[in-house]
């Protein structure tokens, strides 16, 4: 049900004096908020970049079916299109709101999911191209190109109401480029970004430094540097907002170092100290900086009742602010009666750097909840579910005997699975679908291969938006016009081909170089919209599409079954024609059980992309004896296909355990003509 709260919706506040006072007032009125769900490994996770999900316009403009895209893949050129301009469009804001997202609940909740992690919804700078949302320019309201406070509070309502959650994106490591380094003497018109970086304890500016004498500049709503004094600040598009952040020392003002150097454990490493490119580095060791930004984003609580923080670049900030910080919102949360408020982090640096702070600050739930399964876990789940690899690549990762982050994946409510991202810190920065053989017949829905790894083992799945449309990009025979653009480059260059517009803008938002107003109700015509699929003008909000029809229908049964979302999980050997049991090889099929007290979930994927595949699969011989008979549950296939079925395991038939009748041998299932990257799930309970 949507909130009740005693209070209407407040003005944008300029100092965190009047965003606390907002803060007392609702919880002295005790006002109504939606509860916390008892346990996240229950929730389906979506992630959305709202620059790129939807602008609600999409009944204005044709879908692009799967007919029209497959014609797309076998043009070998296309002398009507520039891909040079695509390209260019990617970088710019396409014209997603929140309002576009709250017109796309049904079109979600069909899908199966259950909370809704909105990319960053804050003020960014007026002219630039930060339409990812992670350079802020004001820490209390929304960005005007992505609409206002009260849209946030609806959507926020209306999701309630459909059962969905909603996870919004906070920074707490960096600000936005707000302000420029000044050396001594220079007027401010000449502050400049990413000095070289300065080692701790020092900083530009120390007077005990040869930086002596360097100042920060804040910049107007141009980008120049305007002024030195944070009172001279005065339009909503100058310098940062709440005023409370508006001088020197709130920022590390270290300059540019790189982001990977130093030990995670190290609270002063230069990766903790270094501006993020052009985004300023906050000082959260300088009381009372941590909480003027734990303030901040308890405002956001109270005012759009959300129910969890995605925290950005948490290996940035050492291990006590993390805590600290993470502390601050949970017990605000648990204030207004959100008792398993989610914390979960983004910890880019590998396994290592995952494991070590999860083990720091899980401690007594206190602390961050989860991390996103961001390094080699989001790889090997991408090679299992192409068949390039054996499924125990990535099954064999939640084994309780191995090191690093790995040993606490059997606790499943620690880690957030990872398909795809807007970012790819570690491998290639395309989509799992992008490198699928164009002429391959499960192109469309393989994908749904590696979704079901996801929803079925260990943990909180998370499903990139896209995903349930099979988004791949262009053609393969068309990716050599982008190849000069940074496709796949492995830099920032190759984020935009992870975030192509859902919605199928005709042309993006008008330049940044444009008054906000022009932005907002104006688009520029030289550029075409950066559509999915190499494509403008069409959008993909296609609940009939192949990969869609089959992961909703995962969902529903992840959703029915309790094993599949916490029973333990044990990977399963399989019997193929001329072997005996045992894990199998790269393209064979992918098993495993999910069991809880005396039920068993068993899963079976076939990841091969050409081939049908069978085998015998090992069940629990003390749980069941030979005649026992597994339901099946779930057939993507027979999903698929419809009355039109004919194959084998169609829904609703019944297994029959086998095997035990020789020394050794071991209680099994047949499983057999399994089609290309389908999934079946049979069920034995009670």
């Amino acid at each position: 049900m949507p909130s009740s709260r005693p209070f209407a919706v407040p003005d944008k506040p300029d100092f965190l004096a009047q965003a606390r006072e907002f803060l007392d007032h609702v919880r002295r009125e005790r006002a109504a908020y939606q509860s916390s769900p008892p346990d996240w490994r229950n929730e389906v996770l979506y992630f959305l970049l709202p620059d790129r999900f939807s602008d609600g316009k999409e009944n204005t403009r044709p879908l692009l079916d799967r007919d029209q895209i497959k014609e797309l893949r076998r043009l070998p050129e296309r002398p009507d299109w520039n891909w040079h301009l695509w390209a260019e469009s990617g970088k710019n804001w396409q014209g997603g709101t929140i309002n576009g997202i709250t017109g796309r609940l049904d079109y979600l909740k069909g899908l199966g999911i259950t909370a809704l992690w909105i990319g960053p919804i804050y003020k960014q700078r007026t002219h630039l191209d930060t339409y990812h949302g992670y350079g802020i320019q004001d820490f209390l309201d929304v960005d005007p190109r992505f609409g206002t406070r009260d849209d946030l509070i609806e959507l926020v309502s209306m999701a309630h109401e459909r059962g969905i959650r909603i996870i919004l994106d906070v920074i707490i490591n960096h600000s936005g480029d707000n302000w420029g380094y000044l050396s001594p003497n220079a007027p401010p018109s000449q502050a400049q970004n990413e000095p070289f970086y300065r080692p701790w304890p020092d900083h530009y500016g120390n007077p005990l430094s040869d930086a002596r004498g360097w100042r920060l500049a804040w910049r107007d709503q141009r980008q120049r540097g305007f002024t030195l004094q944070g009172e001279e600040i005065e339009s909503q598009d100058q310098g940062v907002w709440p005023r409370d952040l508006q001088s020197e020392l709130p920022y590390t003002r270290a300059g540019r170092g790189s982001l990977g150097a130093g030990e995670i454990e190290d609270p002063h490493a230069e990766h903790k100290r270094t501006d993020f490119f052009a985004l300023k580095d906050f000082a959260l060791d300088v009381p009372p900086m941590l909480s003027l930004l734990a303030d901040c984003f308890k405002y956001w609580i109270a005012l759009s009742d959300c129910d969890g923080f995605r925290i950005d670049t948490v290996k940035h900030i050492s291990l006590e602010e993390a805590r600290n910080f993470c502390g601050a919102i949970r017990e605000f949360a648990e204030t207004l009666g959100k008792h398993n408020f989610l914390l979960v982090g983004e910890i880019a640096g590998g396994d290592y750097a995952q494991d070590f702070v999860l083990d720091n600050l899980a401690i007594l739930q206190r602390n961050l909840n989860a991390a996103l399964d961001i390094g080699s876990a989001r790889i090997n789940l991408q090679v299992a579910g192409k068949g390039l690899a054996p499924g125990a690549v990535y099954l064999n990762s939640f084994n309780e005997a191995s090191i690093g982050f790995e040993s606490h994946r059997s606790f499943g409510d620690r880690h957030v699975s990872i398909l795809d991202d807007h970012d790819h810190v570690a491998g290639d920065k395309v989509r799992f679908s992008s490198e699928i053989p164009d002429d391959s017949k499960v192109k469309d829905y393989q994908v749904a291969a590696g979704t079901a790894l996801q929803l079925f083992t260990l943990g909180i799945p998370c499903i990139y938006y896209g995903t349930e449309q099979a988004f791949a990009g262009p053609a393969h025979s068309q990716l050599r016009f982008l190849l000069a653009e940074g496709w796949n480059d492995g830099g920032n260059h190759g984020d935009r081909y992870l975030r192509e517009a859902m919605f199928g803008p005709e042309n993006p938002r008008a330049s940044a170089d444009q008054e906000i107003g022009v932005q907002i109700s104006r688009t520029d015509p030289a550029l075409p919209g950066f559509g999915p699929f190499g494509t403008a003008g069409k959008h993909c909000f296609d609940a009939g599409s192949p990969a869609y029809i089959r992961i909703a229908a995962l969902c529903r049964i992840r959703a029915e079954y309790l094993p599949l979302r916490v029973g333990r999980q044990y990977p399963r050997q399989v019997r193929i024609p001329g072997t005996g049991f045992q894990f199998p090889a790269a393209g064979e099929l992918v098993a495993w059980s999910r069991l809880l007290d005396s039920q068993e979930a068993v899963c079976v994927i076939n990841p091969n992309g050409a081939a049908t595949r069978g085998g015998d699969v090992v069940v629990s011989a003390e749980l069941w004896s030979p005649g026992t008979e597994f339901s099946v549950v779930a057939n993507t296939a027979h999903t698929a296909a419809g009355d039109a079925f004919r194959g084998e395991h169609p829904i609703g038939s019944a297994v029959t355990v086998k095997g035990l009748s020789r020394p050794g041998e071991p209680a099994y299932l047949e499983i057999r003509g399994l089609p290309p990257a389908e999934v079946i799930v049979l069920i034995k309970h009670f």
